[in-house]
């Protein structure tokens, strides 16, 4: 199979082009388009195959405006027969985030929004715990990462599923806290998407999630797809499955996690930064959209040329390299972030991106603006070496560049990340086994807790042991234990949910503050206990 763009573009240059008969040129373009899509349907089932725990994967893939390959493969949940297909809903988590850069694209056009105007011109009274940053943040920071929030500040607001609505999410902005500069470096930030659906619905008069579903699913045609996971059909959903170990979180054999998915994944509160569930059929359609630069189908805009343009113009580096190897051939020279989106140099070419991930999912779009093509990826497991595998994959049959086996690269990265992670559950065991006993007795470090962004962590004697709550968060309840010194560790019985260190400081013979960690080395980031700074009421 031949996809060379010089074979391609030989088409349009010069005689050639002219000479060419347009039906000629429709059915070499047809047969390329199938041959491609059979390319890539055979990968992903050999992938399923490398990777036999993955229940199911939806794959939408369009070239030069056309979708030509959108199904869903496997199962909805691993013991239930019903098959996944090109309609079967996914939480497609921060993905969500262009689409928000791109509601607010629409307001930019229409003269509402200023992509460098302050927040608070449009949500008047805003303010952060660095006040600095907040008299100064703009529309455009709040999509880029680069307010200065540590990796995933904040996200304990909404994750895992919080009692808190929207507007106690933005009450409690102001007080979490900021680790760095200002727009100094690049840190993923769910929390300034949520602002920036605020500005949208201040702006639009419409909350994001009626936005949304009016200006955008509506007239791009995604009628299976649903703004909030609350909205998403159980029956018609890809239900989440991961692994909840034994010894820890993300180790352990494959199961299912929920019967719904917002079960685990209620974003409702914070529906900017991870809200959407969508299909492979009705995410084709997002992504011609974004390679046509806001044309519809039927000829008209849903944003302007100039906001699709200044959507992947880069805002802050991400991260840099010395480039590709032939170990590592798709290591980019320098990732950047714009808009809601990634853009970096991959194999000499533009490639535009973002991944998401939820419990019991994960997903990623790549467009390849150079290719006219772009691609999804959406799961119903968090099996994110068999999405790497097909990532780079997928998008090196796209660019017509195969021979590095990624399947086996990514298998061999799994198997090195396994032995790591097994290594390292035996080690805190062990430092359990020999540490120390606490210096109070246990009823001393009872009671309430209090951070100034979160709220309260409640300590309660049980059962001759000690029983911590998260009050916002029902899943975050448990036993907590000795574990080393002035150090406990949480044993959360719901085992979808990640424990945590908890470390009290003693000041004349009593617990008077304490700092809070995750257990586990590969906790995923949203679970933000490092930023807890709770001090006994």
């Amino acid at each position: 199979m031949s996809l060379s763009l010089s074979r391609r573009s030989a088409l349009f240059a010069g005689a050639g082009a002219a000479a060419l008969p347009l039906k000629a040129w429709a059915q070499e373009a047809a047969r390329d388009h199938s041959e491609l899509a059979a390319a890539v349907d055979a990968y992903v089932i050999r992938c399923m195959a490398a990777f036999p725990d993955q229940p199911a994967l939806g794959i939408a893939l369009v070239k030069d405006g056309e979708t030509i390959l959108a199904r869903g493969y496997g199962v909805k949940a691993m013991d239930r027969p019903e098959r996944a297909d090109e309609h079967t809903l996914f939480a497609i988590a921060s993905n969500t985030k262009n689409v928000t850069a791109a509601a607010l694209a629409i307001m930019v056009d229409e003269g509402k929004v200023k992509w460098d105007e302050p927040v608070r011109t449009y949500l008047p009274g805003f303010t952060l715990s660095d006040p600095f940053i907040g008299e100064r943040i703009t529309v455009r920071d709040t999509l880029s990462h680069r307010a200065g929030f540590g990796l995933g500040a904040g996200d304990l607001l909404f994750w895992p599923n919080s009692d808190r609505t929207r507007a106690e999410v933005m009450a409690a902005i102001p007080h979490v806290p900021i680790e760095d500069q200002f727009r100094a470096r690049y840190h993923y930030c769910n929390l300034m998407f949520v602002v920036a659906g605020e500005v949208l619905a201040a702006v639009s008069g419409m909350a994001w999630e009626d936005f949304v579903q009016t200006r955008i699913l509506d007239r791009v045609g995604m009628a299976d797809t649903v703004p909030m996971a609350t909205l998403a059909d159980p029956a018609k959903s890809a239900l989440p499955h991961g692994r909840l170990g034994p010894p820890l979180r993300y180790q352990g054999e494959m199961q299912r996690i929920a019967d719904s998915i917002a079960e685990v994944w209620n974003w409702d509160s914070a529906a900017a930064a991870g809200g959407i569930c969508s299909t492979p059929h009705d995410w084709a359609k997002w992504i011609a959209v974004r390679l046509a630069d806001g044309k519809l189908a039927d000829g008209s805009q849903l944003f302007s040329e100039a906001s699709s343009r200044e959507m992947v113009r880069p805002n802050i580096i991400s991260s840099s390299s010395p480039g590709p190897t032939a170990e590592l051939p798709g290591r980019s020279i320098v990732s950047t972030y714009a808009l809601g989106l990634s853009v970096q140099d991959y194999r000499g070419e533009r490639l535009i991106s973002h991944g998401g991930g939820s419990p019991g999912g994960i997903s990623a779009t790549v467009l390849l603006p150079g290719r006219n093509a772009g691609f999804a990826i959406f799961s119903n497991a968090e099996e994110s070496y068999l999405l790497r595998a097909l990532r780079s994959g997928i998008a090196d049959i796209v660019m017509d560049k195969t021979g590095f086996d990624w399947i086996a690269d990514s298998q061999t990265y799994l198997a090195q990340a396994t032995e790591r992670s097994l290594a390292a559950a035996v080690e805190i065991d062990a430092k359990q086994a020999a540490g120390a006993a606490p210096s109070l007795p246990l009823s001393a470090y009872a009671g309430t807790w209090r951070d100034p962004w979160y709220g309260d962590l409640v300590i309660a004697p049980r059962d001759g042991g000690l029983w911590l709550s998260f009050t916002h968060n029902p899943a975050l309840q448990g036993p907590l234990e000795p574990y080393d010194g002035e150090t406990f560790r949480t044993r959360f019985p719901d085992k979808r949910e990640e424990d945590a260190f908890v470390t009290f400081e003693i000041e004349t013979g009593q617990p008077v503050r304490a700092t809070v960690k995750g257990v586990s080395p590969d906790i995923d980031f949203s679970y933000d206990y490092q930023d807890l700074r709770l001090t006994k009421v």
